[in-house]
């Protein structure tokens, strides 16, 4: 509970519960506007709030910690366009959007929630506690949320996999992926925040990649070596 008294920490859960009744108005109302624009529009009110927000309040810490979670967003295009159009696990129905490739216009910068949700409690916990259990927390934390946007957003409709093993609406090869996802992109602000903008470049294009050969290698073990697809 003294956490939450912390300013830049009582100021972002503000701005994010006012940013998640906003979002259920705009996806939950029958307003006649495909699900595809509707989300791009969320994605920039996300992309655009917390920069702002930060700028406003004075908390310097979101700003740049936004900086790095949009452009792990932004190179997270790579991982899904090959899911999409190479392994041919992944669909993006048309929604009413333009497409980067196979992939919904507005996935750029939707990654960029999860990914700063993730390290920035993981920061918190890191400051407070050890760096082994802001691992522990950002692994639970990276499982409840990738595994929850997995299980959901195909009712929208918006992305969801195909010709995989799966537990419900859920692939079972992404599951792992995801959790080093968030691991991976805790570690890799930890090395370079307050560091060039070219360090946070080739740290956002670092956790893409490791996330991009996560997929490969555990789609390969899981649908080939042991289920033998």
């Amino acid at each position: 509970m003294e956490m939450i008294k912390e300013p830049h920490i009582r100021d972002l859960l503000v701005l994010h519960g006012l940013f998640a009744i906003f979002a259920a108005v705009a996806l939950i109302l029958p307003i006649g506007i495909d699900i595809g624009p509707r989300l791009f529009f969320l994605v920039v009110a996300y992309n655009l709030m917390i920069p702002i927000g930060g700028y406003y309040w004075g908390h310097r810490d979101w700003i740049a910690l936004w900086s790095f979670s949009f452009l792990v967003s932004l190179f997270m295009i790579f991982p899904d366009w090959f899911l999409a159009s190479e392994l041919e696990v992944l669909v993006f129905p048309a929604d009413g959007l333009f497409k980067i490739g196979p992939v919904s216009g507005y996935m750029a910068g939707l990654w960029t929630i999860p990914i700063f949700t993730i390290v920035f409690i993981g920061r918190q916990i890191q400051k407070k506690h050890s760096y082994m259990m802001s691992y522990l927390v950002v692994a639970i934390l990276s499982l409840f949320i990738f595994v929850s946007a997995e299980a959901t957003m195909w009712m929208l409709p918006s992305w969801y996999a195909q010709n995989v093993a799966m537990i419900g609406p859920v692939a079972i090869y992404i599951i792992l992926p995801e959790v080093i996802l968030g691991i991976t992109a805790h570690v890799a602000y930890d090395i370079v925040i307050e560091r060039s903008v070219f360090a946070y470049v080739l740290a956002a294009f670092s956790v893409m990649v490791i996330y991009m050969g996560n997929t490969s290698f555990f789609h390969l073990l899981i649908e080939t070596i042991i289920l033998g697809a």
